[in-house]
């Protein structure tokens, strides 16, 4: 019985091991966040996000006139790309919280400046709302004179190639430690 119960627990040791990764961003496995959406891409086409399962994905939310965080992160994740063992199973998802003036049209514009595996998603009010909540995302529109701008969570969030969420990373991450991050999600 001893070494029966011995062998079951090496057993699952062994199993248990092989599947943990000490993540360098925080490891968000057990918030169970959903991560499925269906949204409207720069291309003007619906992407379901089942649609990119066998690829590690980085979802990031922002919008296409902010001065400084969103261009800066999207621009990392380009260099993360440069940094990976299979950079061609790696894909942004960057999600307007700006639906009223991200169109379909300016994100055609805005997206290609930050690399090829990128889709820029956008939808109406409620769809991303929705989305939002899914990943427990702040954002808000902010009056700036006649103008405004969104204040937002500045996360990015990694999801693995089954298509749950693994790991977030707070702006201004190591784009290194982010690299070896999704590495560990191939």
């Amino acid at each position: 019985m001893f070494k029966k119960l011995v062998c079951i627990l090496f057993l699952i040791f062994v199993s248990c091991g092989s599947q943990t990764h000490d993540f360098n961003g925080s490891d968000i496995t057990q918030a169970n966040l959903n991560s499925n959406l269906v949204l409207k891409s720069q291309s003007g086409e619906i992407l379901d996000s089942k649609s990119l399962q066998g690829n590690v994905l980085a979802v990031f939310f922002g919008f296409t006139h902010c001065p400084d965080i969103c261009p800066t992160t999207l621009g990392e994740l380009k260099q993360v790309k440069l940094l990976l063992k299979r950079p061609e199973k790696f894909k942004v998802l960057f999600i307007s919280v700006d639906p009223e003036r991200d169109t379909v049209e300016n994100l055609k514009d805005y997206i290609p400046q930050f690399g090829e595996n990128i889709y820029g998603l956008t939808g109406s009010p409620e769809e991303i709302k929705k989305v939002a909540d899914q990943y427990k995302v702040f954002y808000q529109k902010v009056s700036q004179g006649s103008d405004y701008t969104i204040d937002h969570s500045a996360g990015v969030y990694l999801i693995d190639t089954n298509g749950k969420v693994r790991v977030r990373h707070p702006y201004g991450s190591d784009i290194e430690k982010i690299a070896e991050d999704i590495n560990n999600l191939f």
